[in-house]
């Protein structure tokens, strides 16, 4: 698909639901991928918020990432991003869990760099997201398998995850 403006890629969500709904346009690939990269990411920063600090360390299974390493992992697809949507010859480079030892000092990795990466995808020029979906599309796909994974050590201790709450009515 690069380089082929003619294809477009659009995600299915609440908003692009009601806009076919409505007669209205798709919104651009721009706005498709702004929304869905800082959907996936406000639903995981929920969760390593919401998730209880003494499970922070929980693992499905010995040989498994524990929560909080996951949330790291997340990180350093999230850095990546920003970086390469930045212009930087970069590699993908594992953010050390070790360095991280609590919630409190994940979640603030978490945080500042969703924020970094929402600035740097907001500054990238829409016709750029016409040509070329990399790396946004990657992230948003490897956050939402990680996404997944972390619904399941919610469930694991008997939890539910902030986006599957009953939500209030409008």
């Amino acid at each position: 698909m690069a380089g082929d403006s003619s294809q477009q890629v659009f995600f299915i969500n609440d908003e692009l639901i009601e806009r076919m709904l409505r007669g209205d346009a798709a919104p651009s690939p721009a706005k498709q991928i702004n929304n869905q990269f800082g959907y996936v990411h406000k639903n995981i920063l929920d969760m390593a918020q919401d998730f209880p600090a003494d499970k922070y360390d929980f693992r499905l299974k010995p040989e498994m990432r524990s929560f909080g390493e996951v949330i790291v992992h997340v990180t350093s697809g999230i850095v990546y991003a920003a970086k390469k949507g930045r212009g930087e010859n970069v590699n993908w480079d594992e953010i050390d869990a070790k360095n991280y030892k609590t919630k409190d000092q994940i979640v603030a990795l978490l945080q500042k760099s969703i924020a970094d990466a929402t600035a740097t995808v907001k500054s990238v020029p829409e016709e750029s997201f016409t040509k070329n979906l990399q790396p946004w599309l990657s992230v948003i796909e490897h956050s939402a398998e990680h996404y997944g994974l972390l619904v399941a050590y919610y469930r694991a201790n008997g939890m539910v995850p902030p986006a599957s709450r009953p939500q209030p009515k409008k």
